[in-house]
């Protein structure tokens, strides 16, 4: 047995299924073996689509996700992907060829110290040198990346290396003496915070991606001490959408409700989050009547790194979540929730009405069409904000998005991702005319491999975050952000692809364009003509705090206050 083939025997022992990959001269070797192998691979036109499609499949299925290239250029083509996966927390395990070991550091063809780049934003990383240990680095990589916090892990294998004798044993067991992630929380600090929202006047609990797979005790704990809920937007779906609880996204496209319960809250239970820019604003105006904020997340180095944590809980938030239920009771917060409900009554999520097609009103059409089921995934820019508005998520691992690297094309491939771990499920990308031109080629794998995706592109011709920032702080000076000279048509692209196309330019055929793509047999891109003009709010400008918050476009209202 060759080392390839030592590494597919390795993947299978790991229950994978699925390769999303693109194969090359120094990953070769594995592809070859890879024709005898039962487990499924899913040929992307891009590496970059690849390891976004193993991304998504990682997030909607809640296992590893695996993407493969080649040396060089091929491997390169990760990168972003991979910084993605790091910054919100997926398990992918990423396999790439490399040059022959001899020729390693003579800039060979196609060399490229892949393992050097990626250091800084893998959660681990190997080169393998040796056949033998094609085992144990696989059953690491895999426990490294799923376990703790998750992140993405990278195995680089020379091609001498795959085309070498296997002689070892796949009988290997984990040895990583330092890396041992807690899991259950300290029973006093529990015990702690239990107490401090038994005496909360003003508590709120917030939730992140960290507490996507602890959802049913979410819940309960909720329920049982009838907490207030604002979920990030990675955590969105993690607590159902739809709960009399929930008061929407915290940050600076988040509610009224959820900002305003943040700066006025005395106690904060923090469950699964980073305290990220975008959720905190300015760090030293966040929750300011804040005396005690509490944080649950398994990752050590996130608690107290960007605001100051009084009790802090290291754990699962899942293990957590399970003993902090067994010690809840029924707050009294009746005078808070009277606050609460103004605020949220006050100051819903809402649109002018126009006579243009309005992005809102499009992302509201399918959720009513659909009651919501659906597994929606997002490019970057307005209509990713939009979706997390209008698009209320009922069920964990159903949105799915690039929260902390913000990165522009992962609509379509997250979709396909989406559609591969969850084949019975409705997949809906809303996309923009911006964001899906980047990774638009893999419209052609979505043809290969007959995925039924729905793909709405809500086309305004421009970079539509970026020209509502120019709008209101650049003096409407709009660099470099109009699209619409150049975009093609996007439905008889998607005929190119022999997919079909389906265009709604008028307010009036909204719900005639939302039922042809639903009742599509086979995959569908629709592209709705979107007033260009649209800005998202509320919004919080960078840098400000909840009482900077702009409900509405100041040309209109003038900013609210706290």
């Amino acid at each position: 047995m060759k080392g390839a083939e030592a590494l597919l025997r390795a993947l299978e022992r790991e229950g994978v299924e699925v390769i999303f990959g693109h194969p090359g001269g120094a990953i070769m070797p594995t592809y070859d073996a890879l024709y005898d192998s039962p487990i499924r691979h899913i040929l992307v036109r891009h590496e970059q689509g690849g390891v976004h499609a193993a991304t998504a499949y990682a997030r909607a299925s809640g296992k590893v996700g695996v993407v493969m290239a080649t040396s060089g250029p091929g491997a390169l083509n990760l990168v972003t992907g991979l910084a993605d996966a790091m910054m919100d927390s997926t398990p992918v395990v990423a396999i790439t060829g490399n040059v022959p070991r001899a020729l390693i550091g003579t800039d060979a063809f196609q060399e490229a110290d892949v393992t050097g780049v990626t250091m800084p934003i893998t959660k681990h990383n190997y080169l393998v040198q040796d056949v033998n240990e094609i085992p144990r680095v696989v059953k690491e990589a895999f426990h490294i990346a799923a376990t703790g916090r998750p992140g993405p892990v990278l195995i680089d294998i020379p091609k001498d290396v795959q085309l070498a004798e296997f002689t070892g044993s796949f009988d290997v067991k984990l040895d990583l003496p330092g890396y041992k992630p807690t899991l259950k929380g300290h029973p006093k600090q529990i015990e702690r915070a239990l107490d401090a929202l038994e005496k909360a006047e003003r508590p709120v609990l917030m939730v992140g991606g960290g507490a996507q797979h602890a959802h049913a005790e979410l819940l309960a704990f909720a329920e049982k001490t009838g907490l207030p809920v604002i979920t990030t937007l990675m955590g969105l779906g993690a607590f159902p959408g739809n709960h009399p609880l929930w008061l929407g996204m915290p940050g600076m496209h988040g509610t009224v409700a959820a900002n305003r319960a943040i700066h006025h809250a005395d106690v904060i239970l923090a469950i699964g989050l980073r305290f990220d820019d975008r959720v905190t604003g300015k760090v030293s105006r966040f929750a300011p009547h804040a005396h005690t904020i509490i944080h649950v997340d398994i990752d050590p180095a996130e608690i107290g790194k960007v605001v100051r944590t009084h009790i802090p809980i290291v754990g699962d938030s899942r293990l957590v979540l399970k003993e902090l239920l067994k010690g809840a009771k029924a707050l009294r917060l009746a005078a808070w929730w009277r606050e609460l409900e103004e605020w949220r009554t006050r100051y819903p999520l809402r649109y002018k009405p126009r006579p243009h097609l309005q992005s809102q009103e499009v992302i509201r059409a399918f959720h009513e069409a659909t009651g919501g089921h659906a597994i929606v995934t997002t490019g970057v820019g307005q209509h990713q904000m939009f979706a997390a508005q209008f698009f209320p998520v009922t069920r964990p691992r159903s949105f799915l998005t690039s929260g902390g690297l913000g990165t522009m094309g992962v609509g379509l491939p997250f979709a396909i991702g989406a559609k591969i771990a969850r084949p019975e499920e409705l997949v809906i990308d809303f996309d923009g005319d911006g964001s899906f031109q980047m990774t638009l080629q893999e419209l052609a794998t979505v043809v290969k491999y007959k995925l039924d995706v729905k793909i709405v592109i809500l086309n305004n011709g421009y970079l539509g975050m970026v020209r509502q920032w120019q709008d209101l702080f650049h003096a409407k000076r709009y660099s470099e952000v109009y699209l619409a000279d150049s975009n093609p048509d996007f439905a008889r692209l998607a005929e190119a692809y022999g997919i079909r196309g389906v265009k709604v330019e008028r307010k009036e055929d909204l719900m005639k364009g939302v039922e042809a793509v639903l009742s599509a047999d086979g995959p569908v891109v629709a592209e709705f003509k979107v007033y260009h003009e649209e800005g998202v709010f509320p919004m919080i400008p960078a840098g400000g705090a909840a009482e900077d918050m702009i409900i509405e476009h100041p040309a209109e209202k003038e900013e609210v206050e706290a």
